[in-house]
């Protein structure tokens, strides 16, 4: 059974070593094959294909607390949607 992650920002879900229950394949998301979709990401085993990891992704809510909270990737987040959302705003 795949493993949730709800908190995008949580320390620690990409280096955290899973074991795949179907083939005993071991390691971190690093080593897993990548599914994005709109609202959550798949990770992947890279051996048998089985679902691992299904990521959340953060909505700008979370984006805006975590950078509050000096996340360092929130920050980049925010940064690219706060200048997105600038640039979307200037063409109209």
């Amino acid at each position: 059974m795949a493993e949730l992650v709800d908190e995008y920002f949580q320390p620690g879900w990409r280096s955290r070593r899973i074991e795949c229950a179907a083939c005993e394949w071991r390691g971190d998301s690093r080593g897993m094959s990548l599914q994005p979709h709109e609202d959550l990401s798949e990770y992947l085993c890279p051996q048998c294909e089985d679902i691992l990891l299904v990521v959340r992704h953060p909505d700008i809510a979370q984006v805006r607390a975590a950078a509050a909270a000096g996340h360092p990737e929130a920050l980049e987040q925010l940064a690219l949607v706060e200048e997105y959302l600038r640039q979307r705003g200037s063409e109209g």
